[in-house]
Order: structure tokens, then sequence, then C-alpha cells
């Protein structure tokens, strides 16, 4: 048996804004930011919240797959939008009972685990991983979900408010993989804590106005150059452990694996990525990667030797001293210079554009969706292929992970033959269906928490937030508990 994926179903809110009609809100370039960012991005709405939006997906998953709820032995949550402190996957667990109820159909077992992860937008890639490690152990002969669901939301007039997002992925995981093989064993990790990253400190909490839908505003603390380059660093590490247990040269991979796949925070970001771990792998190469890299240098007009010591340097974020305020900015500039220019070459297509396309462009329509990214990428990449009628089998694939603070994980995988049939139940197309586009007046109603003249869309075979709790004692206490109901399709 290879174990791995075996099937993926989205859920995103209605709620559209796209980029073109806030790029003319905003005065700001709309060329540049579709190249860089998308084209649209989702918005939670009035009756919605992270733990809806990752029901709804897990849901959809079981009625389309056809899965027995008895046979789920692990339930998993990945987010960093959850806002409960106490309770995680198990209030998943508890509407998707309901609707199961309600179409009298078999409950998930008590005997199914229901951990959250947490580790920024990695967090689904880590339940992945624990998901697999539990179907070889005490799991065997049973099935897992691990759902990954997060609101990104960014604050108005910040560099990050075109990189908003809501939405979910869930994805089945079986012994027996129908889609996608995952070599755990040749996976590669890494972790390092940085301070000021991309942070979710309780303390923004604090005086925060009420809103009228009772949640709270999620909004990050980041340092944008920063982050980019600590999203590098990571990514980097973690190729460089999965390539150490690979045999043969490190840099043959870049021209053996087939496709590849990377947490996307924005369009453009994949890209930077894989091509920096392909400049880290030129530059630990001392046979003939690095005459590879002074032969792009010279093209480049960039000094060779000052490049290889940006690129080899121990880290560029520890031992020099500096205070976390001084080495906020891009800390591989030589390396940005090379990568602008290698997108005018015939390298950029065969490293690039071949390897990270497929799927790439629907994903510029779910704009930021933090732990549901990759897995939604994923899932894009192999609706594209069986839309256009691709034969994959075989073929090797890479699913390139990362959370902010940081950590990142490479996940080698292969597609199994007869991938088809199980693709062809991917909702990709259709969890984008009928949206509902936001003017202006609505999107700040919507990212302030009001509902404006918005119209709710209408909840069908879905959970939606009925109320919340207000009771603060003394013989009952549910204050600020979110209360769900399952709104079943109209007939």
């Amino acid at each position: 048996m290879t174990p791995g994926i075996s099937g993926f179903s989205l859920f995103v809110p209605p709620y559209r804004v796209q980029l073109e009609a806030w790029c003319d809100w905003n005065d700001q370039p709309w060329g540049k930011v579709k190249n860089v960012v998308g084209r649209s991005f989702r918005m939670r709405g009035p009756g919605q919240s992270v733990y809806t939006l990752a029901a709804n997906a897990v849901w959809r998953l079981i009625r389309d797959y056809d899965i027995d709820p008895g046979q789920v032995g692990l339930l998993a949550l990945g987010t960093e939008s959850s806002s409960d402190n106490s309770a995680g996957a198990v209030i998943v667990k508890g509407m998707v009972n309901d609707a199961l109820s309600a179409h009298g159909m078999p409950l998930l077992a008590r005997d199914c685990e229901v951990p959250e992860f947490k580790q920024a937008c990695l967090a689904g890639v880590y339940g992945i991983k624990a998901a697999l490690r539990y179907l070889a152990t005490d799991g065997v002969g049973r099935q897992a979900i691990v759902v990954s669901a997060d609101i990104a939301e960014y604050a108005r007039g910040g560099s990050g408010e075109p990189t908003q997002g809501a939405g979910a992925v869930a994805v089945l995981l079986e012994s027996e993989a129908r889609l996608l093989e995952v070599n755990l064993a040749g996976s590669g990790s890494d972790s390092d804590y940085r301070v000021a990253d991309f942070r979710k400190p309780f303390a923004r909490f604090r005086g925060q106005p009420p809103r009228d839908d009772g949640q709270m505003q999620d909004l990050p603390v980041f340092n944008g150059r920063y982050s980019t380059s600590c999203y590098i660093d990571a990514t980097h590490h973690a190729m460089t452990a999965m390539l150490g247990k690979r045999p043969g040269n490190s840099l043959d991979y870049f021209n053996e694996v087939d496709r590849v796949f990377m947490h996307r925070p924005y369009h453009q970001m994949p890209a930077t990525g894989w091509v920096m771990a392909y400049l880290f792998t030129l530059a630990a190469d001392e046979e003939s990667g690095r005459d590879q890299l002074r032969a792009h240098c010279a093209d480049a007009g960039i000094d060779p030797d000052l490049l290889l010591a940006e690129l080899c340097a121990p880290s560029p974020f520890h031992g020099n001293g500096a205070d976390i305020g001084e080495i906020t900015g891009d800390v591989f500039p030589l390396s940005r210079r090379l990568r602008q220019h290698l997108r005018s070459t015939g390298l950029w297509t065969t490293l690039v554009s071949e390897k990270l396309g497929l799927g790439s462009d629907a994903m510029r329509d779910l704009g930021n969706l933090y732990t549901a990214a990759l897995p939604a990428w994923l899932a894009s990449g192999l609706n594209h292929a069986r839309a256009e009628g691709l034969e994959l089998a075989g073929q090797e694939w890479l699913a390139l992970g990362y959370g902010s603070g940081d950590a990142a994980e490479a996940l080698p995988m292969r597609v199994v033959a007869g991938w088809q049939a199980a693709a062809a139940l991917i909702n990709f197309e259709a969890a984008l269906q009928d949206p509902v586009d936001l003017t202006e007046a609505q999107y700040i109603a919507l990212h302030e928490g009001r509902p404006g003249d918005l119209e709710p869309a209408p909840a069908e075979d879905q959970f939606i937030v009925d109320h919340l709790g207000t009771a603060n004692g003394p013989d009952f206490y549910d204050q600020g508990i979110e209360y769900y109901r399952y709104v079943p399709r109209l007939v």
C-alpha cells in the first residue's frame, strides 16, 4: 500500500473583490497588481466564520467522494484563524454530524480524533503529515480528513491589502492513494524562529471596537520584505533537507521533477522561492553549479563572488549582531537582480513556467488562503490536467509548504495511475460559481464587520453561524460561543 491523497474539496465565500476594481478605488496600478498578486479575492460574509468554512468543505468532501463517515478515524483542522482557544476540529465534526443526521446518514465515529494544528500557513501540511503517520500505525484500514481553513485579513491602505482571502480545502487521505502518493520518508523539514516575520499576538485584540458580526479583526503584524526573505530561507533549507535524502546530484532534481506546487500568499511568490532554491543549489555545487552561476552573473552584469557570498552566508538572520529592526529589508538583493534577469531567458520557461504552471492561472481568483493555499493549488493542478486531457500518471511532484515564524516542509509526491477518476470529483469550478462582486462601500463595510447594504447570499446545503452566546452566569455561561445551523438545500 502507498498512502497519500485521494480527494479534494473546496469551499470559498461568495463575496468577491475584483482587484481591477480595487485598484480603481485605491489609485493602484492594475497591471502590476494583476501580474504580482492576482485577479480577485474572497471575503468572509455574514453568518460565516473559519469553522463554517471548514465544515462546508468537509461536508462536500464526504458527499462528493461517498465517504463512509464511520471509516474516518482522524479529522484534523489546520488554521491560523481559529477564534476558540480550546476546541478545534471537534467544532467542525459537530457541524458535519448535524448535516449527516439531517440526511439520515451515519455520523462520524466517536473514536475519530479531532486535533487542530497551528503554524501559520504550514498548519495544513503538518496535518497531512500527521494523517499519513496515523494511517501507517493505529489507523490502518481507516481514512483521514485534513481540512485547512483560514481568513486572511489585512489593514486597508497597507501593503498586504490586495493579498486577502478566505476559504477552506478538505483533503481525503487513504492508505491506498487515488491521486497522489506521498513519500513521507523522503520529505524535508526546516524550522527557525523569526521574531517579527509575521505574527498574530493576542494583544492586537485589546480595545477593538465591537463588530456587528461578533468576530475579531485578525490583522497580522508583519514586515513585507523581511517576510519574503524568511520564505526564501525556510523553503531553501527544507529543499536542502529533502535533496540530502535523494541519491545523485541535487542539481539534477530541478530537471527531473515534473511539477512544483508551493505556498502562495500571492501569485509571484512561488516563482521567487523556487528560483531561489535553484540558485542556492547552484552555489552549493562546486563541480558545475558555480560555473553555471558565474555564467548567469556575466550575462546579468553581477559580480559572481559577491553573489556567492550572499548565497553561501551561514544565515542572513542570526549571528551578525544586528537588531531585528535593522534587518527587515531584502537580505538577498543580488539574487533579486539575477532573478529579474532570468525572467527574460529560456531557463525561466523550463524552470518556472513549465513546472509551476499547472493550475496556476485559476489560483489568481482565490486570493491568499493561508493554510488552504497549497492544497487548493494541488486541487487546481489536478483539475486543470483532467480538463485538458493531460496524462500525469507516474509524474514526480513537489509540494513545498511554508509557515511564517518560520517553518517549511518539502513533500515529494507521485501521481498514481487512474488519477482521473478521483480528480473528476474535485469541485474546483463549482466552488467558485455565482460570486457576489462587492462595491467599494460594501467591501469597506464587510472589512469592518458591518453588513452595510449587502444582501447576504442565500445559504443552501451549508453551515452558518446562527447566533453568538451571551450568557455570563451565574448558572450558565456561553458568552462568545458560536452556535451553528445547517441550512438544507432548497427544494
